[in-house]
């Protein structure tokens, strides 16, 4: 008998969102890989950044995935980098999904042997964050992040803040790398017609977690001045918690108390179908809708 194929989902961000021909270096070996399929990526000048999603056999992803690690190691000096978003490495942050007939353990394992190999490979410190972390203050990645590269140097040097792999040193132009396990999450961002970041920075503050808000939500306010917009930026961590409808709804109705206005939102990299159908229940008031009435589940093995 045939054995089952484990599949895992790879979403790892680099610190580039500029320079197409560095991105397209980057991308490369992702493609044309056997068990490794690219499914997007999209890059963001504002953020100068690029999210790659690549899903598939997990060994064959893990060294598709390090190749793609290498080449942002060579091309991206993060002393020459700025943008809207939080970064501490060229290669930010390696975030793995177990998606079929694979556990959150054997992602975590994955996670470890791939931070290992990074550093091994490219003299990168690494941090495991999320189902992954090494203690409990490491599971949020916005505690490791905190300082971003430019910070870097001293944070590493304090006694609480030993990479996982690696030395006390940062790699002087790749920074600092972290790697861990999850379950799928949805980025979201919400288009707000002002350039107040003051607006958007509170509004942020409504909506997440560490400020009282809902328990699944990361956000904070991004200026995107070449729109002349600000945008409250999120994670949801966990969609069947925290609804997207949920949170658009919350986001208008706290925006209306500035005169603001939402001008609408985009999703970055891929989304749980089951994410969608929520909110297509929600906004169309529909009875008994469920992911059993969409046609592609049904095509599925």
């Amino acid at each position: 008998m045939e054995a089952v194929k484990k599949i895992v989902e790879c979403v790892p961000n680099f610190s580039e969102g500029r320079d197409l021909e560095k991105i397209e270096k980057i991308v490369s070996p992702l493609r044309g890989k056997e068990n490794v399929k690219l499914l997007n990526y999209e890059a963001d000048k504002d953020y100068n950044r690029v999210v790659v999603t690549v899903m598939g056999e997990p060994q064959a992803v893990k060294e598709a995935v390090l190749e793609a690690i290498g080449v942002a190691t060579e091309v991206i000096d993060l002393n020459n980098h700025e943008g809207q978003h939080s970064r501490m490495g060229a290669t930010d942050v390696v975030p793995f999904i177990p998606i079929k007939n694979m556990s959150m353990t054997e992602a975590v394992e994955l996670a470890k042997e791939t931070a290992k190999e990074i550093n091994e490979r490219f003299n990168i410190p690494v941090f495991l964050y999320e189902k992954a972390a090494s203690k409990p203050e490491r599971e949020n990645l916005a505690k490791i992040r905190k300082g971003q590269f430019e910070g870097m140097i001293e944070k590493l040097k304090e006694p609480e803040w030993k990479p996982d792999f690696g030395k006390r040193e940062i790699h002087p132009t790749a920074g600092v790398t972290a790697v861990g396990a999850r379950m799928p999450l949805v980025a979201y961002n919400i288009d707000l017609d002002t350039q107040n970041i003051e607006i958007a920075n509170k509004i942020s503050k409504a909506i997440r977690h560490s400020s009282g808000g809902f328990r699944y939500i990361k956000a904070g306010g991004v200026e995107i001045k070449e729109r002349g917009i600000t945008q409250v930026t999120m994670n949801i961590t966990d969609y069947t918690k925290t609804s997207i409808y949920r949170v658009f709804e919350t986001v208008k109705m706290e925006a209306k108390r500035y005169g603001v206005n939402v001008l609408g939102s985009e999703i970055i990299g891929l989304v749980p179908m089951e994410a969608l159908v929520d909110t297509a229940s929600y906004y169309l008031g529909l009875y008994g809708f469920s992911m059993d009435k969409i046609i592609e589940t049904n095509l599925m093995e």
